[in-house]
């Protein structure tokens, strides 16, 4: 069912039940995100930076806009003062939490985050916000190599006891998905550290172009049901291109 509700005054058209931050960023409407800054995965509403106001048969109230579902015509409010307040009170904890992060530094700069004296800054510095991105990204290849550890002050994001753990396979999914780049690898000519582990890399066959860790390989080869071979997209697809050739002889 389709249903018209209003960002900052424009008109937009969405169905019952897409997220409010999709709707926005369909119509061109930006509101600022952490959590959900990867299009490939949901928002998990933690990091809250892109908190909006929505008002609905005239009560207003303040929703995370990447987990809020639209299920009626409402208005919604990206930039009102109460909002802009609120998500740099946001961000000047994110700021605490995450001492080391450029990108949350940059954002709390222009959102005018307080500086506030009894927020203590997380004592191994880091720029981890513990949104749970690489976790959500992890567990989609049906790894499941990292978790969330310990609770409270301590929690954090690592492989079992900080070991090497036997079902990473190295593929950087988590760290492709982080929004503040926490995940640090060592990449070189031959091998990839991550997570605590080295692997080594594979190339093409054919050209010698960077494929990924033989790990991943593997694991995708055998989620997809599909011979392992170590060539890459281009050099597959002429082997398919050869093949079907052959076959219909053309």
């Amino acid at each position: 069912m389709s249903i018209t509700i209003t960002i900052d005054g424009k008109p937009c058209v969405c169905e019952s039940g897409e997220y409010l931050l999709d709707v926005a960023r369909r119509n061109n409407v930006f509101i600022p995100t952490l959590c959900g800054s990867h299009l490939s995965l949901r928002g998990r509403g933690c990091c809250r930076v892109c908190v909006v106001e929505v008002i609905e048969h005239g009560r207003l109230k303040t929703v995370a806009s990447c987990i809020y579902p639209i299920e009626r015509a409402c208005e919604v409010l990206t930039t009102s003062e109460r909002i802009v307040q609120h998500r740099a009170m946001i961000l000047a904890f994110l700021k605490r939490l995450a001492p080391d992060s450029t990108l949350i530094a940059s954002m709390a700069k222009a959102y005018k985050a307080p500086e506030i004296a009894r927020l203590m800054p997380r004592a191994d510095g880091g720029s981890c916000i513990l949104c749970g991105l690489c976790v959500e990204a992890c567990e989609a290849l049906g790894t499941g190599a990292i978790a969330a550890m310990s609770r409270g002050i301590e929690k954090e994001i690592d492989t079992a006891y900080g070991k090497a753990a036997p079902a990473c396979i190295g593929c950087k999914s988590c760290a492709s998905v982080c929004p503040t780049d926490s995940i640090t690898f060592d990449e070189g000519e031959k091998t990839l550290h991550i997570w605590n582990q080295d692997f080594d890399l594979a190339c093409c066959d054919v050209c010698g172009e960077a494929l990924g860790t033989i790990a991943s390989l593997e694991h995708a080869a055998k989620t997809a049901g599909e011979e392992l071979l170590y060539q890459c997209p281009e050099h597959r697809r002429k082997r398919t291109a050869d093949a079907l050739a052959k076959t219909y002889g053309r």
